[in-house]
């Protein structure tokens, strides 16, 4: 139970219950009606407890009232259970049925559009509609056809129209849970029903009270509460969103440590309340969230989801390792190789690499055998099927993979199961439904499922005592707190008129019975005034939200500054000092780590930082590539390499000078290239466009160069020569062989492509010494005199030679600087990081070198 706290607004809810308890008692005695047979509606749930315990508390002997919701009352008397196509206010029924009606009023074409305004609007016609008692409901449905537009006559909103007429008919065609309230047995059971109103009336609770006639009272428990003194609100502006999480959480702390508790943390943003909550759990502190969250934000829909979205056709590489890896049944290390190898191929596209692996099943049996493995997994949910054979054939798959047991043990898992009526058993009251038969695919079933999960709310067990609340603003209604703490109290948060939910227009709202903007107000007001009774007031916002956007108070804080009611607060975070402790450059030594092969990169990265070369070389610190980034600047480097590497060895073996058939076999390397790498249709849309001013400006320089007496000789060789004890290893993106100026022996031309732009490359020439890429390819050759050049292939038509002069004594000295640093490592010379020029920005071995925190 929350402890009662201990000051005036606690002495004033006490006081206003009381009155109601009177009330209560003395039309009890005018119409002779048993207290024990009386009911007393609340307007929320949590309230029946509350009433409970001050009724126990006002009047500790005798009988007392019962004490209920409308719907925990009508669950008790047997409310009738959706059949057919009812409305049933469950997502798992009520999206089915809406995609069965749309497609029986001739609408399938617009399903999937026009299902979810459909369920929007059948939910806020089910309130009123369940509010009309069940003999005047037809009369009440023939005003309502009147109001809403015909649904064919051909204008702009017809569609929205028609599914506002089908959202109409289908609750008129629906029993309802408050239908069992009505009944006559109800009426001669109860000889008195006292409805409490909160803020905003309960229409179904009106009419029961009206229906009750002389035996029904109504209290506005609002209006009784509205006593003892108002505090005076502190209020806090933040700069942003972590800083108002971090500040709320100290308020709490603070009214917690001066023994001010229960107190109430208000949820206006979902997931800034998950955030207090959290570092309210990191200090020690119990926090029961009355109102829970969406079950589709907990771990368990997201393990599950997972599945749904591992098995799509389409699936990426990254979505089958984020199901293997919350897999109980795979292989550990068997998915540590699998995704090894996915990054180290870059396959973001699990069917191509599931088909590759195969081929390499003998070189790779473990990857082979897990990728056969979910190949058959992801078999199961394949072909198109009903709804209760998805949910069969889903759970065979989660208790196959062994998610299944331990969605079984967690709260929240249970919850996801049961909603989806996933164990053995519960899928039978779906069986009934308009649609159960219909066959669904994978996606399908997929968007199903995420509807689901996105309408239940998963509510954590009660915490006994827990001093701390989480709940709406209108809940604070009669509830006896010691401290109220009020984050996101912003223009965007907290709106003195929150707009109503639903397409209907003033009209259509009046009429129906639907809450309007001026009662969604009216409410809104009286809880925040309401709020303010509570004795010690924290109000925070913050004045910038994400992407620096400004934020203004919300206008109820605007209000309360103009009036002078509220006063600044200081921060309540305590500052601590820490003693800085300042890091040192690191100087590792690289003598016990003996470097056997050397590359053109792992050289460079030698050059730049010898601590990057330490770290990423000689310790193999290698960062993975992402799988499911997209495709930038370097991925369609790779790709023309490719290209040009296919075009050119098709065109040796089939010579041509023909522009139109050399087109042609640029646009048959470029289809392979993109079938090799692994890539779908569309990935590499981005580059597309500019691809045929690239070809034609490469296939124009191309021909210059073979007039210029150049022949391809080959293409991504790999080579290797040895220096000593080293080895120099790696691969040239093209040699040609071209005829000296002055006559003789063809020469070796070494070509190393760059995608760059050209004035980058220009860069790389002017360096001289400094740039060793085209120096060390040419010690890959044994070649003593050879060429070596970068042809930039520009994305906009322009492809340029651009040739490294006297390459040949800048390999010499190449070599020497080599040896001289390899002996210099191998004898114990120190390895710094230098933290200096660009090359840090984008270094992966900056966390580890520990930069940003050297003592300079």
């Amino acid at each position: 139970m929350t402890p009662i706290a201990k000051d005036d607004h606690a002495a004033a809810c006490s006081a206003g219950w009381c009155a109601v308890f009177e009330q209560v008692r003395s039309a009890a005695a005018q119409r002779g009606a048993h207290l024990a047979a009386t009911v007393v509606l609340v307007p929320y749930a949590q309230l029946m407890g509350e009433a409970r315990r001050q009724w126990q508390r006002a009047y500790p002997q005798g009988f007392a009232p019962r004490f209920e919701t409308t719907r925990n009352w009508a669950a008790q008397l047997g409310a009738p259970l959706a059949e057919g196509s009812e409305y049933a206010g469950d997502m798992a029924r009520d999206a089915v049925t809406a995609r069965a009606l749309l497609d029986r009023a001739g609408l399938a074409a617009h399903r999937e559009v026009l299902s979810g305004p459909l369920l929007e609007m059948a939910a806020q016609l089910a309130v009123v509609a369940a509010a009309v008692a069940p003999e005047r409901r037809p009369d009440w449905g023939e005003a309502a056809r009147a109001l809403l537009p015909a649904a064919g006559d051909g204008g702009a909103l017809r569609l929205e129209a028609a599914a506002a007429r089908i959202a109409l008919e289908w609750v008129l065609a629906s029993r309802h849970v408050g239908d069992v309230l009505f009944e006559s047995g109800v009426r001669a059971a109860v000889p008195l029903l006292v409805v409490v109103q909160g803020f905003q009336p309960d229409p179904l609770a009106r009419t029961l009270a009206q229906h009750w006639a002389e035996a029904g009272l109504v209290v506005d428990l609002p209006q009784v509460m509205d006593g003892g003194k108002a505090g005076v609100p502190t209020l806090h502006a933040v700069p942003d969103a972590e800083d108002e999480a971090q500040r709320a959480a100290a308020c709490v702390l603070q009214h917690l440590a001066q023994g001010q508790a229960p107190v109430a943390l208000v949820a206006n943003d979902r997931a800034l309340t998950r955030r207090i909550s959290a570092l309210l759990g990191g200090a020690g502190v119990a926090v029961h969230d009355e109102n829970g969250w969406l079950l589709s934000t907990t771990h368990a829909a997201a393990r599950l989801m997972a599945v749904l979205q591992a098995c799509a056709w389409d699936a990426t590489a990254d979505a089958v390792l984020d199901w293997l890896k919350q897999s109980p049944a795979v292989d550990g290390a068997a998915l540590r190789a699998l995704e090894h190898w996915l990054r180290r191929a870059g396959a973001r596209h699990w069917s191509g690499a599931a088909t590759q692996l195969q081929a390499l099943a003998e070189r790779r049996p473990a990857e082979a055998a897990l990728a056969d493995q979910v190949q058959a997994w992801r078999a199961q949910l394949r072909a198109a099927r009903p709804l209760a054979q998805w949910l069969q054939s889903l759970r065979v798959l989660l208790q196959d993979c062994g998610l299944w047991d331990g969605l079984q043990q967690d709260e929240a898992g249970v919850r996801v199961l049961a909603e989806l009526r996933l164990p053995e058993g519960l899928q039978d009251d779906l069986q009934d439904m308009d649609g159960a038969g219909a066959r669904m695919a994978l996606a399908d079933f997929t968007r199903w499922v995420g509807e689901v999960l996105e309408c239940a709310r998963y509510r954590p067990a009660y915490v006994d005592d827990a001093p701390v609340v989480v709940l709406p603003l209108p809940q604070l209604l009669a509830r006896p707190f010691a401290a109220l703490v009020l984050p996101g109290c912003d223009e965007k948060r907290l709106q003195a008129a929150p707009e109503p939910p639903g397409p209907w227009t003033q009209a259509q709202r009046e009429g129906l019975g639907l809450p309007t903007r001026d009662v969604l107000a009216a409410a809104q007001h009286a809880a925040w005034r309401h709020a303010l009774r509570i004795a010690r007031v924290d109000l925070l916002w913050r004045v910038g939200d994400e992407g620096g956007e400004p934020l203004l108070p919300s206008p109820l804080v605007q209000a309360l500054r103009l009036d002078g009611t509220g006063t600044d607060g200081a921060d309540p975070r305590v500052t601590r000092s820490v003693p800085a402790a300042p890091t040192a450059r690191p100087l590792p030594v690289g003598a016990q780590l003996p470097v056997q092969r050397l590359s053109s990169s792992a050289y460079s990265d030698l050059r730049h930082c010898p601590y990057r070369f330490f770290a990423l070389r000689q310790l193999q610190l290698q960062e993975d590539d992402e799988l499911d980034a997209g495709l930038d600047k370097r991925d369609f480097g790779t790709w023309l390499h490719a290209v040009l590497q296919h075009f050119h060895e098709a065109l040796q073996d089939a010579p041509t000078g023909d522009a139109a058939a050399r087109t042609a076999l640029m646009d048959e390397a470029a289809a392979r290239a993109t079938r090799e790498l692994g890539l779908q249709e569309g990935d590499f849309l981005p580059y597309a466009s500019g691809w045929p001013a690239l070809r034609a400006g490469y296939l124009e320089w191309l021909g210059k160069h073979e007039a210029a007496g150049a022949c391809f000789r080959q293409a991504e060789l790999r080579a290797r020569q040895p220096l000593g004890a080293l080895e120099l290893v790696g691969t040239l993106d093209r040699v040609d062989a071209v005829r000296p100026q002055g006559g003789g022996e063809p020469l070796a031309l070494v070509i190393d492509y760059k995608t760059e732009s050209d004035a980058l490359t220009r860069g790389r020439i002017k360096a001289g010494s400094e740039d060793t890429q085209l120096a060390f390819y040419a010690a890959l050759l044994q070649d003593d005199t050879l060429r070596a050049v970068y042809v930039n292939v520009g994305e906009r038509g322009e492809t340029r030679l651009h040739e490294q002069d006297d390459v040949v004594h800048l390999r010499d000295l190449l070599l020497d600087g080599i040896t001289h640093d390899m002996q210099r490592i191998a004898a114990g010379a120190p390895l710094p990081a230098l933290g200096e020029g660009s090359v840090c920005e984008w270094c992966a071995a900056r966390g580890l070198c520990r930069k940003d925190f050297w003592n300079e």
